[in-house]
């Protein structure tokens, strides 16, 4: 049965690069899974996929020799349960706030007596070249559960939160932390108050031993986040490589008239 790289890594304390799919996109999750990122999750949260889909991009991921993961739309049983079954190295769990839903969720990818995920199915074994019976008995060393920290309580309770047995890493949504650190008014916190809730989560990560990771937006970014200590680090996503792409073409040759910029997206 193959071994998950990513789940290696992070317990040696080494970084673990990759980037989001956003798109629901087979052809484009076989394109990247060949690029050499350590990961690719595909983002059945904020995204049209389906799971038909995301099982088809998954095992793309997987034949490819790249770490297939899928950020479930909830924390349900049900959710992160069909995700694996249908062949997740791992999962990402978003807007996890309390010790009871970082529980629940490490519970449901475990198999008893570590956990409550139900034994079937056998479409997993098949993204880790394993017998169903092989898989079963060793899928709770290899499956990665990363659990997202999403809301300024749970940075203020993070200790409390996040060391559950289990979890092998914490990832920062930014742009939904900053969302729940807005005034009554709806204005955003100020750029050092951000950077110090960042800052809280990392110094927390690493008291309690579980690695930290974040979503970056540049190269430049994620180098530095990495030089201090972020270890699950997500650089954009396919949609923002193509967009940045065919931006830098319009804008080198003048066109774009009238048109919106897609960099934004």
């Amino acid at each position: 049965m193959r071994t998950n790289p990513v789940k290696k890594l992070l317990k040696s304390g080494k970084p673990a690069v990759g980037t989001w799919l956003s798109l629901g996109n087979i052809t484009a999750a076989r394109f990247l899974s060949r690029a050499g990122f350590d990961w690719l999750t595909v983002d059945v949260e904020h995204s049209l996929v389906n799971v038909e889909t995301t099982t088809h991009m998954i095992a793309s991921i997987a034949d490819a020799g790249c770490v297939p993961l899928v950020r479930v739309p909830a924390n349900r049983h049900d959710h992160i349960k069909r995700v694996l079954d249908n062949g997740g190295y791992g999962v990402v769990v978003p807007m996890v706030c309390t010790r009871q839903e970082a529980q629940d969720a490490v519970s449901a990818c475990l198999y008893p007596p570590f956990g409550t995920r139900s034994v079937g199915g056998s479409v997993h074994a098949l993204n880790f070249a394993a017998t169903p019976a092989d898989y079963y008995a060793k899928a709770n060393d290899e499956i990665l559960i990363v659990l997202q920290c999403e809301h300024i309580d749970a940075v203020r309770n993070f200790e409390e939160v996040y060391s559950v047995p289990g979890v092998d890493a914490v990832f920062v949504g930014p742009n939904d932390l900053a969302a729940t650190m807005r005034d009554a008014t709806g204005k955003p916190p100020s750029p050092e108050a951000f950077k110090q809730a960042l800052a809280d989560i990392l110094a927390a990560a690493k008291r309690i031993g579980v690695p930290a990771g974040i979503h970056t937006f540049s190269i430049e970014e994620a180098k530095s986040r990495i030089a201090d200590g972020w270890q699950f680090v997500a650089v954009n996503s396919e949609l923002k490589f193509m967009s940045e792409g065919a931006k830098q073409v319009v804008d080198s040759l003048g066109l774009g008239k009238g048109g919106g910029d897609l960099a934004k997206y």
